[in-house]
């Protein structure tokens, strides 16, 4: 029997189904009206991000919040869905033996000169924008939370630098859970777009339409 999921909580790997366009009001609806109560906690909440943009990466994805750096690496997609492992967490400031070693790896670009021990996050934001692969993006989320069939569940309206476009996802340790609600909230059929691939398209790093 596998482990329930726990919203918030930390648990083995999940697989996610997640994408981005302009309108899910069906799917949302439907999301909405077959969940299992969740914790009020997960109802409704607001973040700021920023995500930071590499041309030459799309398996590590990094942003920032609340003064604090994650980067999550992709490990496989099984049945259209994606699995993402943790690769990172760190603070600001942060040392310049971090950057070397773990964080422009993950971005897959040339090395900046470091001259200073630490950075704080606005001298790395100045080095990102100097950098000609490289853009910071702001990321303004206010995201409602579900459970459907056990698996993790959200609608989001996402702003990427003002933007705005609308995400929904489904996300659980567990493969045929996830396709099972996609079948639920009528969503078969629909592109999986992870962050990282909707953010370029929006500010023209990849040349291609949301899902809808």
């Amino acid at each position: 029997m596998s482990d329930k999921l726990v919203i918030g909580e930390v648990s083995k790997p999940r697989f996610e189904f997640r994408t981005f366009g302009q309108h899910f009001e069906e799917a949302a609806k439907r999301m909405a009206r077959l969940s299992n109560p969740v914790p009020e906690k997960v109802w409704e909440r607001k973040s700021s991000e920023i995500y930071i943009m590499s041309r030459t990466n799309d398996v590590n994805n990094t942003k920032i919040r609340d003064g604090k750096m994650d980067i999550k690496t992709y490990v496989q997609t099984v049945d259209g869905l994606e699995q993402w492992n943790p690769l990172m967490k760190g603070e600001f400031p942060i040392l310049a033996a971090s950057l070397e070693k773990e964080v422009f790896p993950a971005f897959k670009v040339e090395m900046p000169e470091l001259e200073k021990e630490s950075y704080t996050l606005e001298e790395f934001l100045a080095m990102v924008n100097e950098h000609p692969d490289l853009q910071a993006v702001r990321v303004d989320k206010h995201r409602f939370g579900y459970m459907v069939n056990e698996t993790i569940c959200e609608v989001g309206n996402v702003l990427i630098n003002g933007a705005k476009i609308v995400t929904i996802n489904s996300e659980s340790t567990e493969v045929e859970d996830i396709k099972k609600t996609l079948a639920d909230v009528k969503l078969d059929g629909i592109e999986n777009i992870n962050y990282l691939q909707a953010i370029k398209r929006v500010i023209g790093m990849i040349d291609k339409p949301l899902a809808n």
